[in-house]
């Protein structure tokens, strides 16, 4: 396995295990009923579940990109040592932004995102200009 595809495999893991923690919180702060049903009134959530369940949105969005970005150097065989920095540099930022999402903390959430997103970029100006 290469790098990328390392690193495009523990994005697509962090994505599907974020709902754990804020899924749990939900089923604790409300009836078991309400928690697998369909309530009238919005679900109560801590607020860091809240924003834990933006990371989550916010990441699986993310992943749709990365994953073609990926895929497609993978495919046309354009892996470099820039794309895979890139590839582990985006999972450790998105790693970084749903922690620092989730402990509301500004600064660091809007950083590690920018720096997953310049990873991005950076993978697609290797497939480009390769």
């Amino acid at each position: 396995m290469t790098t990328e595809l390392y690193y495009l495999t523990l994005s697509a893991l962090l994505a599907a295990f974020l709902w754990v923690p804020y899924t749990l919180n939900v089923i604790a702060a409300n009836p078991i009923t309400d928690a697998v049903g369909y309530p009238e009134q919005p679900l109560r959530m801590a607020p860091w579940a809240e924003r834990l369940k933006k990371a989550h949105y916010n990441a699986v969005e993310n992943l749709v990109v990365f994953a073609a970005l990926i895929l497609t150097a993978h495919l046309l065989d354009a892996g470099n040592g820039m794309t895979e920095a890139a590839a582990m540099t985006y999972f450790w930022a998105r790693v970084v932004h749903a922690v620092a999402y989730t402990a509301a903390i500004p600064w660091v959430r809007t950083l590690a995102f920018a720096v997953a997103w310049a990873a991005m970029v950076l993978i697609a100006w290797v497939i480009l200009h390769g």
